[in-house]
């Protein structure tokens, strides 16, 4: 839908609120601008401008097409609302209380930005009951939401438009389509040909510094009628504008971008179209002049009862569809009532732990040398068969990562059914994809790329660990052991630097007993992402002897005891345990009893009881840890005395045997660092 055809919606960007919006769309939009002002300026922070400029657009979005439950806001068909212009949370706040969700009282929207409020900052999912997502980081709102979007087809793929069938609904700033990420999730949306993602664009023409010409002279529209979607650009002040611009969008077969030309804090006599609107409060004299040009003469906090009133039965307006899906799913076979409701719950299939285990068997018993990617996509040839909610992609490294099950197909704009997406040289959009997939729930999603690319995919990976949703990240190629791409494609700070997100298990299994045993744990791990590091050299099998328990979910364990009473250990991960059982042996010849200690998951460990991390680290005995990426994080464990063999700087391009030899990460090394201390 373009200007040139969409003579029905109005295209003049600069009128003022329409003349034909009903007085009770107005008093409507206005309460949201009240509540918006008054709690921005009790806390004396905030962002007052956005609530007040999209108010109408909201008011429209929530009363007319919004498919919610206030007294169920998980209801698994409810359309999804992602604010991505998380620092307008007012406007969703304002938006929850006015519709009647019981939890967001207005002593909530009293307490805006307070300790302990439902209210905070910016809008965090889990904390307010009707939050979809936490936003804040601009893009991420938008690119996460096609994630959302993509797992709404796949899952009416699956189980059909009785009880998947629902929208997503994202209001982004001119700051979310100026981040980098947004260029790939819009471009991955038109491709996919998400037709139920649907972007209202708050477009002012403001930023924080002032007018957005200070800084951009592109043309958004047809930025993204070039990336595939349906646009226009209409009078976000104008209620018929804004609601058939919505009803087109509902039956377009592409995404669809309405950019709704808004005066920032609306009704404001001084700051209305200003930056003075954006990030602070409105104060005393410019909220009283707000309140007589809009005609709004209530005390703060006060919505009169007839206002109120409408906004409550607007909230009731989805009750029937509630119903309806209910009786729908009450209807539907046993099985696909339980599988429903087990992936939506994110529970695992019983047959998960023995499928591992079997892997794991077949890996001891072969004893093959393996890389562990190679390792990992012989994992994922049996998860796939017992875990359908699997989906797994790559940013266009499928044959490097080995992401793809022999059983999975490729998800297309024309074909949902599928579980393996290509996501594209997109990182960034990848992972905020997982993150909107994770969200949605009932799939569980993974991707791949090279460690080093992790920068690329972190600030998601940060916001997946701070939502507290199970993401697994798939990092091949994980050290100098790539060899000769080189030190741009050779990750040294990377395990470091992921170790330092909270809530992030990270993984870098020695062989493919742990590699196995990493995914489990991966799955098991409902709460918190996992990224998994895998070797492009082959690795002997360690763990040679099988057992059902799963040693790596404790993070770290004794693979290899000392022949006497110890008086060294080797802490490792991944490759370099290798490295360490061969130190071991040199030692021991000289009589000097070690034992190695794999440590999978060094965020595992640390969560185990002292006295069990104590049993394992073992204080007395020299401490050295083996690792060919850099010693941040290491002292924790190897203590003021230990020592540690690995990198201290970047890498270098040549096989990677030259490159263990060249840096020193060899078993001499290792040994010799023992004697040095002893």
């Amino acid at each position: 839908m373009t200007p040139a055809n969409s003579a029905a919606v109005s295209t003049d960007a600069d009128t003022q609120a329409s003349n034909a919006n009903s007085p009770e769309h107005n008093m409507m939009a206005n309460a949201i601008r009240a509540l918006a002002m008054d709690a921005v300026e009790q806390a004396k922070s905030g962002h007052p401008g956005m609530p007040m400029g999209m108010a109408d657009v909201a008011t429209v979005l929530f009363t007319k097409f919004m498919k919610f439950c206030a007294q169920d806001p998980s209801w698994p068909d409810r359309d999804r609302f992602v604010l991505s212009a998380g620092h307008g949370s007012m406007l969703q706040y304002s938006l929850l209380h006015l519709l009647g969700f019981e939890d967001m009282t207005i002593d909530q929207i009293k307490n805006f930005r307070q300790m302990g409020s439902l209210t905070p900052g910016h809008p965090e999912v889990d904390h307010t009951p009707g939050v979809e997502m936490t936003t804040g980081p601009l893009g991420q709102g938008i690119s996460t939401s096609v994630g959302m979007a993509l797992a709404e087809r796949m899952l009416n793929a699956r189980f059909g438009d009785d009880l998947v069938d629902h929208f997503t609904y994202v209001i982004a700033s001119d700051g979310d389509l100026m981040e980098g990420i947004s260029h790939e999730a819009i471009s991955m949306a038109g491709h996919l040909k998400l037709s139920r993602l649907i972007v209202l664009f708050d477009d002012n023409g403001i930023t924080i510094d002032g007018s957005l010409d200070l800084s951009e002279s592109g043309d958004q529209i047809a930025r993204f009628d070039a990336a595939g979607w349906d646009t226009i650009r209409i009078d976000g002040h104008d209620a018929a504008a804004i609601e058939a611009a919505i009803e087109h969008a509902r039956t377009s077969d592409k995404p669809s971008l309405i950019a709704c030309r808004t005066k920032i804090g609306f009704g404001a006599p001084t700051k209305e179209g200003t930056a003075g609107s954006h990030g602070a409060p409105l104060g005393a004299d410019e909220i009283e002049g707000t309140r007589a040009a809009l005609g709004w003469s209530s005390a703060p906090f006060e919505i009169p009862a007839n206002v109120r009133d409408s906004w409550r039965v607007a909230g009731l307006r989805a009750a029937k569809d509630r119903a309806a899906w209910q009786a729908r799913m009450d209807e539907a076979p046993d099985d696909v009532q339980a599988e429903f409701e087990r992936t939506q719950a994110g529970s695992l299939p019983n047959a998960l732990h023995s499928e591992v285990n079997k892997m794991k068997r077949s890996f001891t018993d072969e004893k093959k040398a393996v890389a562990t990617r190679k390792a990992s996509e012989a994992v994922l040839n049996g998860l796939a068969e017992v875990v359908p909610e699997l989906v797994g992609g790559s940013a266009d490294l499928t044959g490097s990562n080995n992401t793809r099950a022999k059983s999975q197909t490729s998800v297309t704009a024309d074909d949902y059914s599928g579980n393996y997406i290509h996501y594209g040289i997109r990182e960034h959009g990848m992972a905020a994809a997982m993150n909107g997939m994770a969200l949605h729930k009932g799939l569980i999603p993974y991707g791949g790329t090279f460690l080093v690319f992790a920068d690329y995919c972190r600030p998601s990976i940060r916001l997946a660990a701070l939502m507290k949703r199970r993401a697994i990240y798939v990092f091949s190629h994980d050290s100098i052991g790539l060899g000769e791409d080189g030190p741009t494609h050779q990750p040294v700070e990377h395990l470091a630097a992921l170790r330092a997100i909270p809530n992030l298990n990270v993984f870098r299994p020695a062989d493919a007993v742990e590699t196995a045993e990493a995914w489990e744990v991966a799955l098991k791990s409902i709460d918190r992402p996992s990224a998994i590091a895998l070797t492009r050299q082959n690795l002997e099998t360690l763990r040679t002897k099988h057992t059902d328990e799963n040693l790596s979910a404790r993070g770290g364990y004794e693979i290899s005891p000392s022949d006497g009473d110890a008086k060294a250990t080797l802490i490792a991960t991944g490759s370099e345990v290798e490295i360490a059982m061969a130190a071991q042996k040199q030692l021991q010849a000289e009589g000097v009893p070690t034992r190695v200690v794999s440590m999978p998951c060094q965020d595992l460990f640390n969560e185990q009881p002292a006295a069990y991390r104590e049993d394992i680290l073992r204080p007395g005995t020299v401490r050295i840890a083996v690792e060919a990426g850099i010693e941040m994080g290491w002292q924790a464990y190897i203590g003021d005395k230990g020592g540690f063999v690995g990198m201290d700087g970047f890498g270098a391009s040549a096989p990677y045997k030259e490159l263990y030899e060249h840096f020193g990460i060899t078993a001499d090394a290792v040994a010799q660092a023992v004697r040095e201390r002893l």
